[in-house]
């Protein structure tokens, strides 16, 4: 006993009860929390660090023993990066991670190693992802730098974090093998993988990140397109590489393999030296759907050939089978069930945008759970996650295919293809890498193939400045009628404050102290509004403060100008972007998505503000 009141046991923790609000024991033996969180992957775990963060009970379990054993995803883009900073695990991730000196670049060459100098060759290489921090666009969208951290090393350091937010309510090795919802919540079934001891609890909602094994087909959500491109193997292994590789700023190599006609990607994995001299490496090799993939053994000497490694010393550590589709849920909800990450999607690897969307997923959906359980905000303000999710969900799914299929024109412009002939494709290499005039055709197709890779690793208005149509409504904007302004081209991204769009990224100066500088996206705190007013738009912060009052919404507010203002703008980075004049204002969610845009002053600032979060929070339904 503890103070008086008896101790629970958590899914086979024993905790104090003092130590664990919320959490109750009923006589029927069922526990008690807001919301359930199944899987411990990275959906599930930013969830549960985001639920924490704005004081809601919750609990996470997960059927695996443990966090990933295989590497999985590994680019973290900087709309990510910006999430990981709310949660105060940036800093340990960029630690942890790839410098940026060795991620400006991926590049294609001849092979790795063989009988011939041509081996390892390069054949292009271009600029991705920022380049290492250096592309003033990527630069000036973002305080944080896209990184690069395989999930095996990044699960971890989530987990740790999500355990010290909610001690004793993180729980691997147990199994959800029923859920029974009703008007007012869901009775989900836990087992004990190690024990088979079986526990009931009770959720107001059930959060179902576990990459669609149960609870997504438990609720009859099925996914729809594309289930059978190819088949896929990578081999995580130690080995040393040092004396066929060159480029220590290349991240992705993507191996041409002119003696089979084939490819083969190969990724550093640290996790102390990530550049030509990475300890350990992750290889992918690609199997026809009508080709069986082979055992482990045979897997491990397909690569050796390939690579030209027959006795190369080499430590096989995991061989992970994966079947490559570009599908998605045909619905996000059931009810008092929601999905998040691969239960509602699943696409290739190419663009880096699974793990991503799915830490996204959670923190569009999360900051809406708790306004509704905190009585903020009406259920009807849940409908708007699929609204907002599944439209970026499809066009991630549909760039990741086209991504694959640009993969398979460049080598289709040098006539490269399963069963070419080798000495075919060795000639074809020799005349792009020489200087001979007949060759300029191939030569200009080569270079426009490659440039055409720019769709994958130079994608910023696509990863980063997606945005919500608030011309739907279903969504939580406020439509004010703008007409969109699409850039002409998907990988440029245009900040601004069009409701839907991510809140741009801007430099303050509290008090005018540049010591003291600070990103706009640090103003908004967690589970609460911001309003944002020019520098005259006194009217607007005054009447934020009275309507946050009057309705019980955490709502801040702040006016930012370049000459006046409760933060100085300096430069004219935030004066471009705020899309207002000097009297308007912006409303933006705890998510940073701007909800609402006034360009100017109003007659009534107050039943403007009121009328935009009602609106929002969908207060009367």
């Amino acid at each position: 006993m503890t103070g008086g009141l008896p101790d629970v046991d958590v899914l086979g923790v024993n905790v104090p009860g003092v130590d664990v609000p919320g959490v109750e024991r009923r006589e029927d033996d069922v526990r008690e929390v807001d919301v359930l969180v199944v899987g411990g992957g990275g959906a599930g775990l930013t969830a549960s660090m985001l639920l924490s963060r704005l004081g809601i009970d919750s609990l996470l379990v997960s059927a695996r023993p443990d966090t990933s054993t295989v590497p999985k995803a590994h680019v973290l883009n900087q709309r990510t990066m910006e999430i990981l900073r709310e949660l105060g695990l940036a800093e340990q991730v960029y630690a942890a991670g790839t410098p940026a000196a060795n991620m400006s670049h991926t590049g294609w060459y001849a092979g790795l190693r063989g009988e011939h100098d041509d081996y390892g060759r390069e054949i292009a290489r271009i600029e991705c992802w920022g380049a290492g921090a250096t592309d003033p666009a990527w630069v000036a969208a973002s305080p944080c730098r896209t990184t690069n951290l395989p999930q095996i090393r990044l699960e971890p350091l989530l987990r740790r974090r999500a355990e010290e937010l909610a001690p004793g309510r993180v729980r691997f090795g147990r199994e959800v093998t029923a859920l029974d919802p009703d008007e007012d919540g869901v009775t989900a079934t836990v087992r004990d993988v190690a024990t088979d001891e079986v526990t009931r609890v009770r959720a107001r909602y059930v959060l179902g990140c576990d990459g669609g094994r149960f609870v997504g087909p438990d609720r009859g959500v099925t996914m729809e397109g594309v289930s059978n491109l190819f088949r896929s193997v990578s081999v995580h292994a130690t080995t040393d590489l040092t004396r066929w590789l060159r480029d220590d700023e290349v991240l992705i190599r993507w191996i041409w393999l002119p003696h089979i006609g084939t490819s083969c990607a190969i990724v550093p994995m640290g996790p102390q030296r990530w550049g030509t001299d990475s300890e350990e490496w992750v290889f992918h090799l690609s199997f026809p759907m009508d080709v069986p993939v082979p055992d482990d053994e045979a897997v491990v000497a397909e690569l050796r050939r390939a690579l030209g490694l027959d006795r190369h010393p080499m430590q096989v550590h995991r061989i992970n089978r994966w079947l490559v589709e570009g599908v998605v849920a045909d619905r996000f909800a059931d009810g008092r069930v929601l999905l998040l990450g691969d239960a509602v999607r699943r696409l290739p690897p190419t663009g880096g945008l699974g793990l991503n969307s799915a830490i996204q997923d959670a923190h569009n959906l999360v900051w809406k759970v708790a306004a509704v359980l905190q009585g903020q905000a009406g259920p009807g303000l849940l409908d708007s996650y699929e609204a907002e999710r599944k439209p970026v969900t499809v066009q991630f799914v549909q760039h990741a295919v086209a991504n694959i299929v640009t993969h398979l024109r460049g080598m289709e412009a040098a006539g490269f293809g399963p069963g070419s002939d080798p000495d075919r494709n060795w000639a074809t290499l020799r005349r792009m890498w020489g200087d001979d005039p007949a060759d300029e055709d191939l030569r200009r197709r080569m270079r426009r193939a490659f440039a055409d890779q720019s769709g994958e690793f130079d994608a910023l208005g696509i990863e980063y400045g997606y945005e919500v149509d608030p011309a739907d409504p279903a969504t939580a904007l406020v439509d004010d009628g703008s007409p969109a302004d699409p850039p002409p081209d998907p990988r440029i991204h245009r900040p601004g404050t069009r409701p839907g769009a991510l809140l741009p990224h801007a430099w303050v100066d509290p008090d005018g102290d540049v010591t003291a500088r600070l990103p706009v996206m640090d103003l908004v705190r967690p589970g609460r509004f911001l309003l944002i007013a020019g520098e005259d738009g006194q009217a607007w912060a005054e009447a934020a403060a009275k309507v946050a009052g009057e309705l019980g919404v955490g709502l801040d507010a702040v006016r930012i100008g370049h000459l006046d203002g409760d933060l100085l703008a300096p430069g004219t980075a935030w004066l471009d972007r705020r899309g207002t004049g000097p009297g308007g204002a912006v409303l933006v969610r705890p998510d940073r998505v701007v909800a609402w845009c006034a360009t100017g002053p109003a007659d009534d600032p107050e039943a403007e503000v009121t009328a935009a979060l009602d609106a929002v929070l969908r207060r009367d339904r």
